[in-house]
């Protein structure tokens, strides 16, 4: 009988790794934050937005510099575990993993929402649609990533071809008087849009749980982090741009002011093609996710931090089905929750901020041990540090589910019990003799 496989394979190229990050990072925030900063601050929030857009190369510079350095499947995970211990790097790894099972569903009904909006259906036309997005994502990492890479690369054209054409689209109709006043909130504003813009470049994380499966981590992982870095501050900056300058946000709803701004040149046929564009923008950030989710449960479960049914490979793709399977049923269970109108898309979408500023905040942390070797290593990962700490109290009472997670985490894995390390972070470990070894 053949063996089963117990490794992942190394796929993932250049092109596949830019795609990922870019599908990681450009998600429903284009959607709906550009016009919700600018309801806020105004013309000012384009302060926000060049603020935001230069911290966002420390933010991925920080989580490429660590995968290069340490490609693991456990990404975050592993890079805390490394440096604090594996206690530590397991909670972290919960703290992602458990975000991902609800901000999946979330993204995939905003991404339906968009499109079922346009075409005049309803909420069982959106959970219907949405179901079918996660299904996508779940399908593609499980046949693995080198198809989950080209299938994301034209995901990621089509987004941007759309988003382009949107700002070309509207760029001759933006007026100077648009910008005045500059300010009309105030200084305080330009910081609430701020806090609101900081969502928007979440994900750089992500891409870091696929290190593994890098054909070359340090080319991939920094060289592609800095491009798709680059790629994403310009399309987020001109996208505000165009708001502002045409007043979009002031004809209506702000969260829909790209369909307007698409609408306006090509009328009916513009929402449909906002609706269609919301669809391929989630669904790039679901395969994402569902990647990223799916290898940090497998690596945990190497370590015996997770069941070990989570540690399955997929004879013939060598993908952790045991995970993907797992993640399946996280879907359901949320979908069947919103269909039911138990819960709103609205509480929904608060319940990952927490943990997943505390997997970023864990991350950079680790970063300023783990890049002691390098100048810029170290100095990207402390703005990263401070700038996640500086938003964390913003989330309010959505800090309730990681310290949910953490009581479950302490009840389930004992503290006198000692587990197996994962074999590769031990042979890291014992070439870094100053970091902790001990639970």
């Amino acid at each position: 009988m053949k063996e089963a496989p117990s490794a992942l394979q190394q796929n993932i190229g250049m092109p596949q790794a830019i795609a990922l990050y870019i599908g990681a990072v450009l998600g429903s925030g284009v959607l709906i934050v550009p016009g919700l900063a600018a309801e806020l601050a105004g013309p000012a929030s384009l302060l926000a937005w060049g603020l935001m857009t230069l911290l966002i190369l420390p933010l991925a510079l920080s989580m490429g510099l660590l995968s290069a350095k340490h490609p693991n499947a456990g990404g975050v995970s592993h890079f805390v575990t490394l440096a604090f211990g594996s206690r530590a790097g397991a909670l972290v790894g919960w703290f992602f993993l458990m975000s991902v099972p609800i901000g999946g569903p979330v993204a995939a009904l905003t991404g339906a929402g968009y499109l079922t909006s346009a075409m005049g259906w309803g909420d069982s036309a959106r959970v219907a649609i949405a179901g079918g997005m996660l299904a996508a994502g779940l399908i593609v990492n499980w046949v693995g990533m080198k198809v989950a890479g080209k299938v994301q690369i034209a995901v990621v054209l089509a987004i941007i071809a759309v988003l382009v054409f949107a700002v070309s689209a509207a760029l001759p109709q933006v007026d100077k008087a648009a910008f005045t006043p500059f300010m009309p909130q105030g200084w305080s504003s330009v910081g609430q849009a701020a806090a609101i813009l900081f969502w928007c470049f979440i994900g750089w994380e992500a891409v870091s749980h696929l290190s593994e499966e890098f054909k070359d981590p340090q080319r991939a992982a920094i060289k592609g982090v800095s491009i798709a870095a680059i790629i994403v501050g310009v399309l987020y900056f001109l996208a505000a741009l165009a708001t502002v300058g045409t007043r979009s946000y002031l004809q209506g709803e702000a969260d829909t002011s790209l369909v307007r701004m698409i609408s306006g040149p090509l009328g009916t046929w513009g929402g449909y093609i906002a609706g269609l564009t919301g669809v391929f923008i989630c669904t790039a950030t679901i395969i994402a996710y569902t990647g990223a989710a799916s290898r940090v449960a497998y690596a945990l479960a190497r370590q015996d931090y997770a069941p070990k049914t989570m540690a399955r490979i997929s004879a013939r793709y060598h993908t952790p089905t045991g995970a993907i399977g797992f993640l399946f049923i996280c879907y359901a269970a949320i979908l069947f929750l919103f269909g039911s109108g138990l819960v709103s898309i609205t509480t929904l979408i608060q319940f990952p901020n927490a943990t997943f500023i505390l997997t970023y905040i864990g991350g950079c942390a680790a970063g300023t041990r783990l890049l002691r070797g390098s100048r810029l290593g170290r100095t990207v990962s402390w703005i990263s540090l401070l700038a996640t700490l500086a938003v964390l109290p913003f989330t309010g009472w959505a800090m309730l589910y990681p310290l949910l997670i953490i009581a479950v985490f302490f009840i389930l894995v004992r503290p006198q019990r000692r587990i197996r390390p994962d074999a590769s972070a031990a042979a890291e470990l014992e070439e870094q003799p100053a970091v902790r070894k001990t639970l």
